[in-house]
């Protein structure tokens, strides 16, 4: 164990300095996360004069400092105090090199000053230059990485500690208060960014999660509509078969032929049923409807009258109407055309309370209309317990049909569904007669 922990002691010893290289060794700035970010953020530019009015105002009180409490001259003091503002502004864009100049300048400044000042006076920092550094130390940990900062606060301090170990008289030391307010200002900035990049992920993964459910609720529905075809498809598949089976007995003295096509025609609906089954009957299996409402019936347009009864039991006031003569559709446009009706509703009840509502229903020759308006609610909607996905399902059904589909707000503050799905022409044209109810 011993010799293991030694191992990876001189393994960490070999790559600190590569490490601090990658680190501190650059002119890159590092962007702060743009999703999710501090709204003060968003005002960088204006966030600037204020900054660059502090430090003009530090610039002012630390050059009076280093020109008369530390004996540098006007001259020197206006560089030095100056190159050491220039770094607290230069920081906001590259953190780590105004970092380097910032600890460099504090260096030059103490050992420049440092035969000439009394013991009395803070060392190895001014009172500005204190302030100057944490500002620095701050904009780098809110640009850099948790363990850049850390490396940038242990050099500060080092600095500090050789200008302090290697003096020619005993000086007030703020090593000690001047570590307090770096670390302070490290800490407060590396939480800000890790804020930042905690919002940053979060919105990126509300975005996946929301692409994610689209999705989910895209497949779902498209199962639905698969589980509905396989029934639709699979009656008459039986149908055929049956009628296949049956028709000999119709014919008197039926020819060899006859019933071989027709065995044909019921071995072709009986393979095609079967892989029907095969491929789409797994689906059934994701159903947690009960066995009972498996087997079902599917629903029509003419169940569209009891569906009308249940909803204004619900509260809600609606009223029909139909044109043209009803007649049998085939069953995936009866079913869709009912599915988008009862959607339909669904969005009225929920999301516009106290809203008269009006279904038409308009058989024509090509199909058949479906059309279902609401007026302006009375009152406002409770809010949604999640996001929608009604009329998703709806472009749905109607695509798979090659049919049309609607949507919008009307001028009066309501909304408006109409889709139009095609069917084969009747054998009797539709009479223009209406039924309203």
């Amino acid at each position: 164990m011993e010799r293991i922990g030694a191992q990876r002691l001189s393994e960490c010893a070999r790559a600190a300095p590569r490490a601090l290289r990658e680190d501190l060794w650059t002119v890159a700035a590092d962007p702060l996360p743009t999703a999710g970010r501090p709204r003060w953020l968003d005002w960088l530019p204006a966030f600037m004069v204020p900054l660059v009015l502090l430090a003009a105002f530090i610039t002012v009180n630390n050059v009076d400092e280093l020109a008369w409490t530390y004996d540098l001259g006007i001259s020197y003091a206006l560089l030095l105090g100056g190159l050491q503002s220039a770094a607290l502004v230069v920081a906001v864009f590259r953190p780590v090199p105004a970092w380097w100049a910032a600890t460099i300048l504090m260096v030059v400044v103490a050992r420049v000053s440092e035969p000439r000042i009394s013991g009395s006076e803070w060392y190895p920092w001014t009172g500005p230059g204190i302030a100057l550094q944490a500002g620095v130390l701050f904009l780098l940990a809110l640009r850099a990485r948790p363990r850049t900062a850390a490396e940038a606060l242990v050099i500060s301090v080092l600095a500090g500690l050789a200008c302090e170990a290697f003096t020619s008289q005993a000086h007030n030391s703020v090593v000690g208060s001047a570590v307090a307010v770096f670390s302070t200002a490290v800490v407060l900035g590396a939480a800000l960014r890790a804020g930042g990049v905690a919002r940053s992920r979060l919105a990126a993964q509300q975005e996946i999660t929301a692409e994610e459910r689209a999705r989910r609720t895209l497949l779902e529905e498209r199962n639905r509509i698969a589980r509905e075809l396989h029934d639709v498809v699979a009656h008459h598949m039986s149908v055929i078969s049956i009628q296949a089976q049956a028709a000999p007995h119709l014919v008197e003295n039926p020819s060899d032929e006859l019933r071989e096509n027709l065995a044909g025609i019921r071995q072709n609906a009986v393979e095609a049923l079967t892989e029907l089954r095969t491929v789409l009957g797994v689906l059934r299996s994701e159903d947690a409807r009960s066995a009972d409402a498996r087997h079902d019936p599917q629903p029509t347009l003419g169940r569209l009258d009891e569906l009308v009864g249940n909803v204004r039991g619900a509260g809600l006031a609606v009223t029909t109407r139909t044109t043209g003569r009803p007649r049998p559709l085939p069953p995936g446009v009866e079913l869709s055309a009912f599915r988008i009706v009862q959607e339909a509703l669904s969005n009225a009840l929920r999301h516009a309370p106290g809203a008269e509502v009006r279904v038409e229903i308009g058989y024509r020759p090509a199909g058949v209309t479906v059309r279902v308006t609401n007026t302006a609610p009375d009152r406002a909607a409770p809010p949604s317990p999640g996001i929608g996905h009604g009329l998703l399902g709806m472009r749905e059904r109607t695509a798979m049909l090659g049919g049309e589909l609607a949507t919008g707000a009307t001028p009066d503050g309501g909304y408006e569904v109409t889709a139009m799905l095609p069917a084969k022409a009747h054998a009797e044209r539709a009479d223009p007669a209406e039924d309203t109810s």
